[in-house]
């Protein structure tokens, strides 16, 4: 039997009950087992902390409103005002009074427009599957206009269960990169994460390698296949957590033709989850902040622990992510897998950016790649995490602002691409 309306705003107000009250340790019992799957306590309070560094001091979250919704789900959208403005809550509420997915959205039903750069009339796109079995995933081939045959790269998107566009609020970096690139003649491949097309199916000890290996070597293959594409000439442009991994893919196909990244961290990710939060605290003081920063110390120490085990509890370990995980992500070293690799790399750093920075990860790389002729390293000084322009203080409110990447970024990777 389906939910009534009244019965989800009923779950929704003791939802935002427990968000005004920031007891983020009791949400989790309102979520549906694919939902907390996916999003733990920890995660839900440190994305709260970021949005109020971005609007401010929440002041009042508000009466749920229920909206028609999908299927079995009545969707509940909860408004937080803020000193500096506000965000929404939204959710949904399933038969079985259990909350069914979760995000922030600062800009309401923003839509995302095609960038300047992008000319819709020089590609063509089409659905395709991305490897096989139930873990397979559906993507998108970006083809340029003409024979060919041409240049391509499979995009690698960010640590979390994110879709093929990259999508957060009204922005989808990746898809401006796709479309971008695919006006530049050049092929690309891009998918939905796994964790974000199957949460339900990934097995507990689900790792980075799980994650991203088996889907990105797929989509080379696949490229491979296609009579458009050079088949040597297929490249990885991974961003941010998608950048770390994409030497440890190329090492497993050294087919791979060279490697693009874009924020590729280089910082050990446990000790970067405490010093973000840290940048954000400072942002927004406050007893929510500091719980947050207080409970990363406390899970960071764990992943950093020689004693740490495979049976770990995840609700000790950051971010809500597995032992097994947070195991092959310490065993990995980035920088030294990309110094074993001959292909050619260009890796850019935003110099906003406050999740991977300057100083903290893009040492790694000048240190080992340097004085590599094939290797071309380049900050952009405006750039922010998701490679958009900005000025002032970066904060966590500009990604939920409508942008695009920076044309001087896509230009730079096309013409990069266009010289291999």
């Amino acid at each position: 039997m389906r939910i009534n309306e009244g019965g989800a705003l009923e779950v929704a107000r003791d939802f935002a009950a427990l968000l005004w009250a920031e007891r983020f340790g009791e949400t989790v019992g309102l979520f549906a087992p694919a939902l907390r799957a996916v999003v733990s306590a920890e995660a839900l309070r440190l994305a709260w902390t970021a949005e109020a560094a971005g609007q401010g001091r929440i002041k009042v979250v508000e009466e749920p409103v229920a909206e028609a919704g999908e299927g079995a789900l009545v969707r509940v959208r909860i408004p937080v005002t803020c000193a500096n403005g506000g965000f929404t809550v939204v959710t949904s509420v399933g038969d079985d009074g259990l909350l069914h997915g979760l995000r922030l959205d600062a800009h309401g039903d923003a839509k995302w427009q095609a960038p300047h750069y992008a000319d819709a009339d020089r590609f063509t796109e089409r659905d395709v599957l991305v490897g096989t079995g139930p873990l397979a995933v559906p993507g998108t081939l970006s083809l340029p206009a003409g024979r060919g045959p041409w240049p391509a790269v499979v995009l690698l998107s960010g640590g979390g269960a994110f879709d093929r566009d990259e999508s957060s609020g009204p922005n989808k970096p990746l898809k401006d990169l796709a479309w971008g690139l695919a006006s530049r003649q050049v092929a690309v491949l891009r998918f939905d994460k796994a964790t974000f097309a199957h949460p339900d199916r990934l097995p507990s000890d689900f790792t980075m390698a799980d994650e991203y290996l088996p889907h990105a070597l797929a989509a080379v293959r696949l490229l491979r296949q296609q009579p458009e594409v050079a088949p040597d000439r297929i490249h990885l442009l991974g961003h941010s957590m998608g950048g770390k991994v994409a030497p440890r893919i190329a090492a497993a196909d050294p087919s791979i033709a060279g490697l693009v990244l874009l924020a590729a961290d280089t910082q050990p990710m446990h000790e970067a989850a405490v010093r973000v939060a840290r940048y954000l605290a400072d942002l927004a003081p406050g007893p929510s902040a500091d719980e947050a920063v207080s409970a990363l110390v406390q899970q960071a120490a764990s992943v950093a622990d020689p004693a740490l085990t495979p049976d770990t509890p995840s609700k000790c370990l950051p971010l809500g992510f597995s032992a097994p995980y947070w195991l092959d992500l310490r065993a990995y070293d980035p920088v030294a897998t990309a110094a074993q690799l001959a292909c050619p790399m260009l890796i850019l750093q935003g110099g906003r950016d406050y999740q991977v920075t300057v100083a903290d990860d893009l040492p790694g790389w000048q240190r080992a790649l340097a004085r590599r002729p094939e290797v071309t390293i380049r900050i952009h000084e405006d750039a922010n995490h998701l490679f958009f322009p900005g000025s002032g203080q970066p904060t966590p409110a500009e990604y939920a602002r409508p942008g695009h990447v920076d044309p001087a970024v896509v230009d730079e990777i096309a013409t990069w691409l266009a010289r291999r």
